[in-house]
């Protein structure tokens, strides 16, 4: 049997570089930045860096608009302090995992400014160039191409004046999507991607990767989606969320890039909307495609018709997600683990409790819980320090494209502002995007000019220096928890079993491997919990790593958990 790939026992840091730390005082965090920091990397313990888009880009949508595969946005520092960063990772241990986006550019991309440039271009077919709906007039009301709706509110297609035609954007205006129907238009992906590999990245983390095949009619036309109630634009999903030829790129992919790598690098793929049955397709090595995937199953839990639309999360319902994807898993694919990340807000104000008594065991406990889940670990800056959601006060103090249209739709819709407010304190990506919190000076470290998005207040008692040397601090708790996963094979490889499903206050689960075994036990709530009627077996087990000393064995205190070797796996040890 072959040893299992090295990322079965790693954990990830993702860093949002405009967030993370500013090395050049102009109010936006840079690789300076970064570079800056990579020893408190090393002192927690990561083995993997994501690293979010550093490309040129018009910032459309921070990042995620690529106008240059190639290269460094100057507004985050150029190329040789990139390659600068690889070597410095390399040299802590550290790997290097690139955020990509191949479903589509930026329209300020040379390749698509080509394409635009008229019917005839040898580029036009690189992207989704349309004409009217048979029987109507460019421009007209409802003559798009197809009824769908965008990810950024509105249609789909953007109307070119000049050629009398439209193009295709799942997302925003400015982000055109790539045809890969195109071979031409993979092999030039292909390309760009092995040039990253020669210059040491290890791999890259690939988003809303499952999107890039359409499906598309003989005659080339794509379909309608069934309407969406309330509005005149339809729900196109089933066209482009793990298309038809899917697993034919990925594949393809896989030969032209990685062929040869396998064992260095890793390739993570982000697929909103992917089911379990197809996580398994993807996931699974003899196919060769991914090597994980993120889903969004569980940060969906708490929505109800939109993320704005709030709904009280139940455990219960957490515990039925996650043992379905632990099980669904279990034998063939692997898993993502992640509370939070650039778009989702934070977790100890989402599924903990960030009031001044609870915030840091509440933390420390929903770390506890998720680490000791088997699959990789995805840790989003700050969240080691228990960073939480901005108070936000005024809809002038968010920055994020999705919150502004949000605010301005619900408003005109005859929604009441403080109603609106509400909703995008909890859930608006801003939350994830304030400056990483360095230490209690007036910027929190992360700055000495004015910073792009304002500092959380709590920064004073919530920062890195105040809790690098406090052993009872969330940090030192990462610490532990990373280093345990490094150092027990149960934790990265042994088998998942959920305990109590309907039990809400209590999430409890066992993970055995070769005759080991350790029992995980967390109170999810505000409440004291009393383990040992539910669970005899906590109250002699040995304590193999604890948030919280350890009053009473039978009793769990508020937001407690505990990692235990249950005294029949320790028989013969």
């Amino acid at each position: 049997m072959s040893p299992a790939p090295w990322w079965t026992r790693a954990v990830v840091y993702q860093i949002y570089p405009r967030s993370f730390a500013d090395s050049d005082g102009d109010g936006i965090g840079d690789l300076g930045g970064v570079l800056q920091h990579l020893d408190h990397l090393t002192d927690l313990g990561v083995d993997v860096v994501w690293l979010s888009p550093v490309y040129p880009s018009p910032q459309a949508d921070n990042g995620y608009d690529i106008s240059d595969y190639t290269d460094v946005d100057p507004l985050f520092g150029t190329l040789a302090q990139l390659d600068e960063l690889t070597a410095a990772l390399h040299e802590r241990g550290i790997r290097l995992l690139m955020d990509l986006v191949v479903n589509h550019t930026s329209d300020e991309h040379p390749w698509f400014v080509e394409s635009r440039a008229g019917r005839t271009s040898p580029k036009r077919d690189w992207y989704w160039w349309r004409p009217p709906r048979a029987g109507m007039a460019a421009g007209d009301p409802g003559a798009e191409p197809t009824n769908w709706a965008s990810f950024f509110s509105g249609p789909v297609w953007e109307l070119d004046e000049a050629s009398g035609e439209y193009y295709l954007h799942l997302f925003d205006k400015k982000q055109p999507d790539l045809n890969w129907e195109n071979p031409e238009v993979r092999r030039a992906v292909y390309a760009m991607m092995r040039g990253w590999l020669e210059r040491g990245v290890d791999g890259f983390r690939m988003d809303v990767v499952n999107m890039i095949s359409k499906d598309v009619a003989p005659d080339g036309s794509l379909h309608d989606g069934p309407p969406i109630p309330g509005t005149p634009l339809g729900d196109g999903s089933a066209s482009y969320i793990c298309g038809p030829r899917i697993h034919e790129y990925l594949q393809e992919m896989h030969r032209e890039v990685f062929a040869g790598h396998d064992e260095r690098l890793l390739l993570v793929g982000e697929m909103p909307g992917v089911t379990l049955e197809q996580a398994r397709l993807f996931t699974d090595p003899a196919r060769a495609e991914v090597d994980m995937v993120f889903q969004f199953e569980h940060v969906g839990l708490d929505h109800g018709a939109t993320k704005w639309d709030l709904r009280q999360l139940r455990w219960r319902d957490l515990k039925a997600s996650f043992g379905r994807w632990q099980a669904g898993l279990a034998e063939v694919g692997w898993n993502s683990l992640y509370w939070d990340n650039h778009d989702q807000p934070r977790a100890v104000s989402r599924y903990g409790d960030d009031s001044p008594a609870c915030r840091r065991d509440s933390a420390t406990c929903l770390a506890t819980l998720l680490h000791l889940h088997r699959g990789t670990p995805y840790v989003y800056q700050g969240e080691e320090l228990g960073m939480a959601n901005h108070p936000f006060a005024r809809i002038e103090d968010f920055r994020d494209v999705e919150s502004l249209n949000q605010y301005a739709t619900a408003v005109a819709g005859g929604t009441d502002p403080a109603t609106v407010l509400h909703g995008l304190r909890k859930m608006s990506r801003d939350n994830a995007r304030t400056p990483v919190q360095w230490d209690g000076s007036p910027n929190a470290g992360f700055t000495t000019g004015t910073p792009w998005l304002p500092v959380n207040p709590d920064h004073v008692e919530w920062n890195a220096t105040r809790q690098r040397d406090d052993e009872t601090s969330v940090l030192a708790h990462y610490r532990r928890l990373i280093a345990l996963r490094h150092d027990e094979p149960v934790v990265a490889l042994g088998d998942f079993t959920m305990l109590l499903p309907d039990v809400d206050d209590l999430y409890a689960f066992t993970r055995s491997l070769d005759g080991d075994e350790l029992l995980v036990v967390c109170n999810v709530s505000g409440r004291p919990c009393t383990v040992g009627e539910l669970l005899p077996q906590v109250v002699d087990a040995e304590l193999v790593l604890g948030n919280l000393p350890v009053d009473d064995p039978a009793v769990l205190a508020p937001w407690e958990a505990r990692v235990l070797r249950p005294s029949s796996a320790r028989r013969g040890g």
